[in-house]
Formats: C-alpha cells, structure tokens, sequence
C-alpha cells in the first residue's frame, strides 16, 4: 500500500516453533499486518546449511507456511511463500559474498554457535549464510526487519553491505532498520531460566511447542522452574524463573507484565502455573485446530505458496534487474 514501510522476515522450517518463536516473532508478526506492507517467508534454503532429508524438507516447507497462516498471516494482507521458489534469493546472494568480507563472517556469533552443534558438517553455506540472510532483505527494498536482540548482528551485516553497495553502484537499496519488540523478545528455557528456550533443548520440558497438546503443556508449566521466594515479582535478573512466567503469561492475555503482577498479588506459584497453563491452552487450540485443517489439503497450500512467489517475484525481478544492470551482467 501507498506510503507504508515494508517489512520483511523469515523462518526457518523447523517442524514446529516454540511459545518463544511465537511471543518473539510470530505475534508480532500478526500485527504489523495491518500498519506495513508486510512480506513473510519459509526459509528452506537456509535449512540446507544443516543435513536435510529432501521428503522432509519439502514436508516441513509446507507445513511451516501452514503454521503461519494458522496463527493469523493473511495472504489478503501480506505475501507470504517458501524462499526457494523466487530463485533471485540465490541470484542476489553471489553478487552480495562478493561484496562481503572475510573478517566479516569470522565474527558472526551464530556461525561459532552452530559451528559446535555440528562439527562433522562445518560447511561453507555455515559460514556465508548471513549474506544470504542480507540477499532475502535487500532484494525487496525492506525498511524494517523484526528481529530479537540476538539477531540484531545479523541486520547490521545487511546495513553494512547495503551501504558498500550504494556508496560503490548508486542508489540500489533501502537501508534496513531492526525492529525489536520492546516485550516479549525472550521466552527463557521453564527448566534453565538463564537461557534463552530453544526447541532443540534435549529436556522437553524446558520448551513450549505451538502444536503441542494441552495437558503436554499443563505438565511443563506445573514442572518450570521457579525459585524458593514464594513471592511473585517481575526481576529478570534475580527472579529468572517467575519473570519468565509472567512474560508468558502477559503476552498470552495481551496485557503489560504490570498487569500481570498485579492480578497475581498475594498468590502462590501454583496458581501463576496453572493460570499461565489456561492461557496458553486458549491461545494456542484455535491454531492447533486451523492448522490440522491447513495440512489435510496439501494442494490447497502450494496454491498458497505459488501465489505469493508470483507476487514475491514481481518485487524482487525489479531489485534483480537493477543490480545485474550495475555489476554489468546484461548486454545494455
């Protein structure tokens, strides 16, 4: 729409995403639908920098872009497709590492990060993976990126590269900001509250998935880690375990975490639990059910997703076309 920034993110596609994914990314995500132009994707050719099962990859593609539009992307609003199918990702990445400094990627965190998950396959989309995180954002001019604190890195790497480009070829892209919600940005693990939740925690009751069953997430909120206080308080620093709950339990009933310490007041840990436990369960059955729904008619979501690559290409063939034109790559 006329006069609107434009947004864009991706995620990766994982199987399924945690109440962290979704309180940090995914309900954001929602809402900016309606004030931005918002262009949304599945990020399966990033999910290749790890080993991958081909059926399995193209399966959980779906079923992410199914999980997106069951939590409330609306194609009517926002264009919404699997990365691999706009091949301008791949086309924009080359000319972008070509742009990149060594020095540059040796100092992404993430790399070191994954680099120790999976050492038998330190591979060189491991290591240049961010310049294709800065191609996905480039080539459709995005003014804002939401991200969380610890993807902020990854978001200046892109500024950098926007700014060498510009300054060398012209005026070619728009210079991306981060957008970082100011609450709900880190759901921490409900068993090591110190740490951010990742699902690929090997306690299962240390995260929350979106699909997961109700008395499955009964369970893991009765067993969270709390502390001996006995008080509810909001102190991240000191008070980890309890702030966390609030933190959910806040987002989940759409109220500040003021709020939330104030209705808890004068009640124990049990009652925070299992009220959290309710709010969750609510929040989460509506998609559960529309994404059982999604998945059952699979033609129904490569219709989806072919639309919104048509819509995602008719932006990114213009960045294209302007980019190859400079780095002289046609006959004009």
């Amino acid at each position: 729409m006329e006069g609107r920034k434009r947004i864009f993110s991706g995620i990766q596609p994982s199987g399924n995403i945690t109440i962290g994914n979704y309180i940090g990314a995914l309900k954001n995500w929602i809402e900016l639908q309606d004030d931005y132009d918002c262009i949304y994707c599945v990020v399966d050719m990033h999910a290749i920098t790890v080993k991958q099962d081909a059926s399995v990859l193209r399966k959980r593609s779906l079923d992410a872009l199914a999980l997106l539009l069951a939590c409330g992307v609306e194609p009517e609003k926002s264009i919404l497709f699997i990365q691999s199918h706009v091949p301008e990702h791949a086309m924009l990445n080359w000319a972008l590492c070509c742009k990149t400094y060594i020095g540059e990627l040796q100092r992404m965190t993430q790399f070191k990060d994954k680099s120790v998950r999976h050492a038998d396959n330190i591979n060189a989309g491991l290591f240049t993976y961010p310049v294709l995180m800065a191609a996905d954002i480039l080539l459709y001019q995005a003014e804002l990126v939401p991200v969380g604190e610890d993807q902020k890195q990854h978001v200046e790497l892109t500024r950098d590269l926007c700014l060498r480009f510009n300054k060398t070829y012209g005026e070619t892209f728009a210079m991306p900001e981060p957008l970082i919600p100011k609450t709900g940005a880190r759901i921490m693990s409900l068993q090591e509250p110190q740490r951010k939740m990742s699902k690929s925690d090997p306690n299962p009751n240390a995260y929350i998935n979106v699909l997961d069953e109700p008395q499955d997430i009964e369970r893991k909120l009765k067993r969270a880690v709390t502390d001996c206080e006995g008080l509810i308080a909001y102190d991240p620093q000191n008070r980890a375990g309890v702030s966390n709950l609030l933190e959910i339990y806040s987002a989940m009933r759409n109220i500040p975490v003021e709020r939330s310490v104030e209705l808890f007041s004068g009640l124990g840990y049990g009652e925070l639990k299992a009220e959290t436990a309710k709010a969750v369960i609510e929040r989460f059955a509506p998609i559960r059910e529309r994404y059982r729904e999604l998945t059952s008619d699979r033609k129904r979501l490569l219709i989806i997703a072919e639309d919104g690559a048509d819509k995602a290409k008719r932006i990114a063939q213009k960045t294209i076309a302007k980019v190859y034109h400079k780095l002289g790559f046609d006959s004009k």
